[in-house]
């Protein structure tokens, strides 16, 4: 196969590591790639927002398969393109079209979608800047610490919580004047769950499903796991916690 991966950070000198090491594999690109993943796969320099790039890309190296990292792209509606264009139909493709990114592109529709489908979450609401009076009640009712989301893409930066009401109240005022750009124009305001975090990934065609290894993913920028969040300081898999008995229990109560 001739695979294309769309993208530029660790995710995907991980994902062209293991890639590599198909023997299905004929060759490897990487759009734009980074000097990790110049070591083992051909890097084009494109811009991943351009999608006429990416479709001659794919046109001219033959490309059989494209997995995509980041969520922009998808958020964006990469696969809807693919699937708009008779040369790159029969591309095979990995990542959810525009519809299905929005469970990563929008807290409040993600959030949304939890509740229709009785899939357990902290309970919540979403403001926006014309809502700052009943955002503050809101905040009054629930209990220390204050977890607030901006609603779109923010590079994996965009939680924060707070111990302290008055920092939640000027954090809150932050996410509406920018902080975040447009990610922050919603915020979600939600209940502090207190436990262990873990990921659980499957690749679905929207019938059948695999689930792959999960990871723990530690995002705070100190030792200790400690500060603010980032986009992740590294993860580990598989997880020690996450037993036979445990798995079955995701799978049954959120990936069914």
């Amino acid at each position: 196969m001739r695979v294309l991966i769309i993208g530029s950070g660790g995710r995907e000198s991980a994902l062209a590591w293991s890639i590599s090491k198909s023997p299905l594999l004929e060759k490897l690109f990487c759009a734009p790639g980074n000097p990790g993943t110049a070591l083992i796969a051909t890097n084009i320099d494109i811009d991943i927002k351009n999608f006429e790039a990416i479709k001659l890309i794919v046109m001219e190296h033959n490309i059989t398969l494209v997995v995509v990292g980041p969520e922009e792209p998808l958020v964006n509606g990469l696969r809807d393109f693919f699937e708009s264009h008779d040369q790159l139909k029969n591309c095979l493709f990995i990542g959810p079209g525009k519809k299905g990114a929005l469970l990563e592109g929008s807290k409040e529709f993600a959030k949304n979608f939890m509740q229709k489908w009785s899939i357990p979450t902290a309970s919540y609401m979403c403001f926006d800047s014309s809502s700052m009076h009943e955002a503050d009640y809101f905040l009054e009712k629930l209990s220390a610490p204050y977890v607030l989301k901006a609603d779109g893409l923010a590079a994996g930066k965009g939680v924060v919580i707070h111990s302290n009401i008055d920092d939640a109240r000027r954090e809150l005022q932050a996410m509406f004047n920018g902080k975040f750009g447009t990610a922050g124009r919603k915020v979600v305001i939600e209940e502090f769950l207190k436990g262990i975090e873990l990921s659980v990934f499957i690749l679905t065609d929207g019938k059948e499903y695999l689930i792959l290894p999960e990871a723990k993913d530690y995002k705070r920028i100190g030792d200790g796991d400690t500060g603010l969040n980032t986009g992740g300081m590294g993860a580990v898999s598989p997880v020690p916690f996450a037993g036979e008995e445990f798995m079955r229990k995701v799978e049954e109560r959120i990936i069914k």
